[in-house]
């Protein structure tokens, strides 16, 4: 099975629409013009020397291709010349910088010359996938093939170092992502060494590696603890250890490799029910980036990097290449409408790296805890989030359809108003949907190609479906010109975590369809965790003005506020109107006090 290009499908208005337009015309321009800000561009100009000001990181190579990634996506669906030339003028100074055997990397070029391929962690082979990821994409959005070049010359000198000579000071990198691009690599070029030193790369994983030493943290924190087939839980930095399983599956789905899928499949079970956040949030402890153990999904303190809840995404995505099962595009729509799209604001301009469950009073702050910020930023010193936010959106239509050639199937994964068409074995395909989600649950699907099945996905929030469905997917033969309509009814529903879950005990979380809600208390007052919600009373619906976006309204009620340290309890509570919002949507209306999971009557 294989997912559809993000380059066949045409978004219309709508949810996402708005979002990819916001995207094209503020979040790509803000994020560019940071770089420029923080001297990013300016690296690309190899001229740094001592004493200069913002003085190259290793890492800043990966930034750059994010955002070069991120013009590719835009201007497959308009052709924006303005964009493509800032893109073009950068790819021009990497054609112009890289070194006649093929290796490309500022920071070991002007800053560490000697250092090449020496340290595991200084992102050499990160930034080499991410900019791996920008040629092809750049290449299959514009034609032009001049990043793909510069990129597979750089990727023969890796395969030199890495597998001919075996002479690098490491054999696997320390943040994985070169391993997905080469997949990507030999998907578009069709040459099968990208294959097969992506699969070097995991194979090496986990064994005895050189300069092991070097990096500070132990094996699992960089998923090398043991080898990628005998991996069962999900360890270490979140971000890396995603991108890790990401590439697992595709070489799963391309080779059958059965171990490696064994080994995908264990691992995403135990993410989504042991190590996963509501919002599709994952990585909870701060102290490196990371997973803990399993029910340890503290609220105040959730780290939940942006990044990482795309990484998951990314996982899932590839996962519904290898199986017919709904949940993993259930934790994709998870994913795409809370712990991801939390990440940046409502004006496309700023950004979180981290994006909590609940924000407490400034006052129960203490003063040397570590807190998430609560307020978005527009550049961060590490600032991978930005980027990957940019184009995530920009290529939010590769999550919609699954092709499985076999059997002459096609599934609807997501929900969004577009018109896509694209080749399969069996004949052309055109999919129309037509959709208001998720402000409502009503779809209408346009079919028009060759008779085939179209197997549409039944959210998991879905309780009121009443025909068959296997493996989460209803299934139904079609011919050109047949529409199928569904109303997936959407209602408020309180969720209760695992019991384990020691933060939630007694709480819930408040959904609707897709989408988890919160309370502010620039709607609510302070103190909101003695708010306690009459789930039981008629709820209605309201529009927040402020934000533009629907909310969801209950009963409610709070004590008064008495001046004591301690004093008898008392049964006198102020009844009011809670309002809640879409946790998509909080810190936008400056610093408050935010809470996903609530005391529940």
């Amino acid at each position: 099975m294989k997912n559809v290009k993000f380059n066949s499908v045409k978004l219309k208005n709508g949810f996402w629409h708005d979002r990819c337009e916001l995207n094209r015309t503020s979040s790509i321009y803000n994020v560019y013009k940071r770089f420029d800000d923080t001297g990013r561009i300016r690296a690309f100009n190899f001229d740094w020397k001592e004493g200069m000001p913002d003085k190259p990181h290793f890492f800043w190579d990966s930034d750059v291709a994010k955002w070069i990634e991120s013009v590719a996506y835009i201007v497959s669906d308009k052709r924006d010349e303005a964009l493509e030339a800032l893109a073009d003028a950068l790819i021009d100074k990497i054609e112009k910088h890289q070194d006649e055997c093929g290796y490309f990397n500022i920071f070991h070029t002007v800053i560490e010359p000697q250092n090449r391929f020496s340290n595991r962690d200084h992102h050499e082979l990160y930034c080499a996938g991410h900019l791996m990821e920008a040629a092809v994409a750049y290449y299959e959005a514009t034609g032009k093939r001049k990043l793909l070049d510069c990129m597979e010359k750089y990727g023969d000198y890796i395969k030199k170092v890495f597998v001919d000579e075996d002479s690098a000071g490491f054999v696997t990198p320390g943040h994985e992502e070169i391993e997905l691009a080469l997949v990507k690599m030999y998907e578009c070029t069709g040459d099968k060494k990208w294959l097969e030193l992506s699969k070097f790369f995991l194979d090496k994983r986990g064994e005895n590696l050189k300069n092991e030493s070097a990096n500070p943290w132990k094996p699992d924190y960089s998923q090398s603890h043991i080898p990628v087939r005998e991996q069962r839980t999900a360890e270490g930095h979140a971000v890396r250890a995603c991108y890790l399983y990401t590439a697992m599956a595709d070489i799963a789905r391309l080779t059958g490799d059965e171990g490696m899928i064994e080994a995908c499949d264990a691992i995403f079970d135990n993410i989504v029910n042991k190590r996963m956040y509501i919002t599709g949030g994952i990585g909870s402890a701060a102290a490196g980036e990371a997973f803990t153990q399993d029910y340890d999904l503290p609220n105040i303190t959730a780290y939940t990097e942006s990044c990482a809840a795309i990484a998951l995404a990314f996982f899932a995505r590839r996962l519904q290449e290898v199986h017919v099962n709904s949940v993993y595009a259930d934790v994709v729509e998870r994913v795409m409408y809370n712990g991801f799209l939390s990440s940046v604001s409502l004006d496309g301009k700023a950004f979180f790296y981290e994006n909590p469950l609940e924000i407490p009073p400034r006052a129960s702050k203490l003063k040397d805890a570590r807190y998430p910020i609560t307020e978005r930023l527009e550049v961060f010193g590490c600032s991978c989030c930005p980027p990957n936010v940019t184009r995530f959106t920009a290529s939010i239509a590769e999550a919609m359809y699954t092709v499985d050639d076999k059997t002459n199937t096609v599934y609807v994964q997501q929900y969004i108003a577009s018109d896509s068409r694209f080749d399969t074995e069996n004949g052309p395909c055109r999919i129309v949907q037509d959709t208001e989600y998720p402000n409502n649950g009503s779809v209408k699907i346009t079919y028009y190609g060759e008779k085939r099945t179209l197997a549409v996905r039944i959210p998991a929030w879905c309780d009121s479906y009443r025909g068959e469905k296997k493996n989460g997917y209803a299934y139904f033969e079609v011919e050109s010109g047949d529409i199928l309509e569904f109303c997936f009814a959407m209602r408020p529903v309180f969720v209760e975590a695992n019991m384990n879950v020691n933060d939630d005990l007694g709480r819930c979380a408040l959904t609707y369809g897709p989408i988890v809600m919160c309370l502010e208390a620039v709607d609510n007052g302070s103190y909101l965790r003695d708010i306690r919600i009459k789930a039981d009373s008629q709820y209605s619906f309201g529009k927040n003005e402020r934000l533009g976006l629907p909310t969801v309204r209950f009963a409610a009620t709070r004590r008064n506020i008495r001046p004591s340290l301690y004093m008898p309890r008392t049964a006198e509570r102020e009844e009011f109107t809670a309002e809640f919002i879409p946790y998509f949507a909080f810190a936008n209306r400056g610093e408050s006090e935010m809470l996903v999971f609530v005391n529940v009557d």
